[in-house]
């Protein structure tokens, strides 16, 4: 129980060395791949995220999911990846190999499609090296460089929302 708690203050604290070590460097180009995080707990209409991209123009192939699961005897079906909380350490370490590569990829935008203010959710917000963050938590501005305010189950006013702002800023076709 103790060392849960003080893994979870390591890695806050992490969380908090990157974000404020971050420089924004937005592209101009438009949008081309797309990662997603989401908390299986709160979300769980995968295919409808898909829909609303694709009506962007963004190829399927280009979409990546990455689901967080509070317990690892949960069942998935069409989930890309997933991880759970045993697949961090302390300091910001992650052991979980498709979660390090979801990470390091260079996704034009991430959206982090989570409301809760999770450690574990978080840190791996924090460590993508995706151009352009997008999220619809207020927990942590410094996360995102984007925030749509709205609760996971209003999908609807997420993409109408998405979609006027990333046509605003030039990002999509």
């Amino acid at each position: 129980m103790f060392l849960k708690l003080f893994r979870k203050r390591s890695n806050q604290k992490y969380i908090n060395k990157i974000l404020n070590s971050k420089r924004s460097k937005i592209s101009e180009k438009k949008i081309r791949s797309v990662g997603i995080i989401f908390n299986l707990e709160e979300f769980n209409d995968y295919d409808k995220l898909i829909e609303i991209l694709k009506d962007f123009g963004i190829n399927e192939i280009r979409i990546k999911f990455i689901t967080y699961v509070s317990n690892k005897d949960t069942q998935l079906n069409s989930w890309d990846d997933y991880f759970t909380p045993e697949d961090f350490g302390w300091s910001g370490n992650i052991k979980n190999i498709a979660l390090n590569e979801f990470i390091d990829f260079k996704y034009d935008v991430l959206i982090s499609y989570y409301r809760s203010d999770n450690t574990d959710l978080n840190l791996v917000t924090a460590k993508s090296k995706a151009n352009f963050k997008i999220g619809i938590s207020n927990f942590d501005q410094r996360l995102n460089d984007f925030i749509i305010d709205v609760d996971t189950v209003h999908v609807d006013v997420f993409r109408n929302e998405l979609e006027k702002y990333l046509k605003g800023l030039n990002k999509i076709y």
